[in-house]
């Protein structure tokens, strides 16, 4: 028999092909009631091995793995080749990305001394019974093929789990990763509203959901975002608008149905498109209104953002969306835009909008991406959204309401992000972040962008990772489109992580009180801020391993005597 070298590493390990794996066995973790926890058995072979099979074995029927195997794509653009020493690598080529999924039926490849990767995701549930849990993987098979000749291969591992009484709390701090409609209608060639085009919506949804996206954006018109001057994206239109003279008139059956589907696969919040394009605010978006029994775009850029008929618009239309969704929805619970990153030229301009709008809307929130704290001073905006390279002015004077964004410009002085090329552990630490500095709520604009740069047109992203030279790897989207719905992503699996870190943190506090908290996370470290903290990815796994023992120990005594 011939044996494959099968190696437990965490879910911060990052397995090329190309590089030998130096990381040390992952053999132990914990995890709490209520949450997901994934970690990689890596193997290898000195030969070319084509029918291989894995099986795992938890011990409990409660605990259902799921496989995947991870692939990889091609970066042509891994980096700006300006960025810090804080990564992997630089340098174009296959990089570990996808997950797909696997069964025992499924054959796998074990390609000459080169390390793959499968990722293993246990749900632990709320009714999951405390205790460990071996996990075993076996990779077996008999290679039929030409150089295989009949010969049986083996390799083996063992994983332990414990699992601790204390459960994660849901999830309180808003999550968007803008969702992109229209990418998921010309990927699969449906007709947007059609059924359809509604189940693979649908699945979607549900899966960023299922990955600590709360937030959805909500195409009531098309959202005036990433596109390039003059041109236009496909129609995603949830509102039915009428023209009659004057009038408007308008149908949010549509509308209604997205909130369904929202609430149904576990969407809490839903974000408004910008009411004006990106930049600036200098014109409209697309809006599609029938008039005399025809379609036409009345808005878009052919109109200036204070056109007195755009004005006139919004003064029917943004009264009567609110009261339509007040009465499906808490009003905390819907939030508006006005135009991402105003700058200093268009901040008089962007006052007087958002002013405007605000007595349209009702106690709604307005919330935008606003980078510059001078600016802010100068806005009305409710919610800023700033970038996680300039945070530090809004975090001293303690601004109320701070959110944070990090996009394809935040790559420097080590910056959390997600790009291929970065760490794992870049991306998670994001959670240890947020709730260190209080940060109330994280917006990406990459979820499903499979357009490239400023959507000109569309790409194949299992090809092409960089919007066409545009971003670096990683930064346009999360997952990749599949037959049937989501193909995830490596760093999907690790953001949920970092708000699952977040989640227990906030236990934690609820316990123990937000000073002690914060002193747990700095114990023996300079303070943690978003360009400081500890770059060993065994540093966030120990400190989220502390957490829980620290969780189980306060509350055993009382709230689990019982177990």
């Amino acid at each position: 028999m011939n044996f494959i070298e099968l190696k437990c590493v965490s879910s911060l390990t990052k397995v090329f092909p190309d590089t030998d794996l130096k990381e040390p066995p992952y053999l132990c973790g914990s995890a709490l009631r209520n949450e997901v926890f994934s970690f990689q058995a890596a193997y290898r072979s000195d030969r070319l091995v084509k029918r291989l099979h894995v099986k795992i074995d938890t011990g409990s029927p409660a605990l259902d793995p799921l496989i995947h195997s991870v692939g990889l794509v091609p970066s042509e653009l891994p980096s700006y080749g300006n960025g810090d020493d804080f990564v992997l690598r630089n340098t174009p080529g296959l990089y570990p990305d996808p997950l797909y999924p696997i069964t025992t039926d499924t054959e796998l490849y074990a390609y000459p001394r080169q390390w793959r990767s499968l990722w293993i995701t246990l749900r632990v549930g709320k009714e999951a019974k405390p205790g460990n849990y071996q996990i075993r993987i076996t990779l077996y098979g008999k290679d039929n093929s030409t150089f295989g000749r009949n010969s049986e291969w083996y390799g083996e591992s063992v994983f332990t789990l414990s699992i601790l009484p204390p459960e994660l709390p849901k999830q309180q701090i808003p999550h968007t990763e803008w969702f992109s409609a229209d990418c998921i209608s010309t990927w699969y060639g449906l007709t947007p509203l059609s059924p359809p085009w509604w189940d693979i919506i649908s699945a979607y949804v549900r899966n960023a959901a299922e990955h600590g996206i709360n937030m959805l954006l909500t195409p009531v018109f098309t959202p005036p975002v990433e596109t390039k001057a003059d041109t236009e994206r496909l129609t995603i239109q949830l509102v039915d608008i009428r023209k009659n003279g004057s009038r408007y008139h308008f149908d949010f059956e549509d509308l209604g149905k997205w909130i369904d589907m929202g609430l149904e696969n576990g969407i809490e919040y839903f974000e408004m498109p910008h009411l004006f394009t990106q930049w600036g605010a200098q014109f409209t978006p697309k809006i599609i209104v029938r008039e005399n029994n025809e379609l036409q775009p009345m808005f878009g850029w052919h109109i200036p953002s204070e056109s007195p008929a755009y004005l006139e618009f919004l003064e029917q239309f943004l009264p009567a969306l609110t009261d339509y969704l007040d009465s499906r929805l808490d009003p905390g619970h819907v939030f508006f835009h006005i135009s991402d990153e105003p700058g200093e030229d268009s901040l008089e301009r962007y006052g007087r909008l958002s002013a405007f709008v605000k007595n349209l809307i009702g106690a709604h929130p307005i919330m935008d991406a606003l980078s510059e704290y001078a600016l802010f001073e100068k806005s009305t905006l409710t919610i800023p959204v700033t970038a996680t390279d300039a945070l530090e002015p809004f975090i001293e004077k303690n601004v109320e309401n701070l959110w944070a964004y990090y996009a394809c410009l935040q790559y420097q002085d080590s910056l959390s992000n997600r790009f291929f090329a970065l760490p794992s552990n870049r991306n998670r630490i994001l959670g240890i972040q947020l709730y260190r500095h209080n940060i109330k709520g994280f917006l990406h604009w990459g979820y499903n962008h499979w357009y490239s740069g400023l959507s000109v047109k569309k790409i194949n992203p299992f090809l092409n990772t960089d919007a066409d030279a545009c971003f670096p790897s990683g930064d346009a989207y999360l997952v990749y489109p599949g037959a049937h719905g989501p193909v995830n992503s490596i760093r999907i699996e690790v953001l949920r992580e970092a708000f699952q870190d977040y989640r227990a943190l906030q236990l934690l506090e609820s316990l123990i009180g937000r000073t002690e908290t914060q002193k747990l996370l700095e114990k023996d470290i300079m303070p943690i801020t978003f360009r400081q903290y500890p770059h060993d990815p065994e540093w966030l796994l120990t400190m989220r391993e502390t957490i829980n023992n620290m969780l189980y120990t306060i509350l055993k005594e009382t709230t689990y005597a019982y177990l």
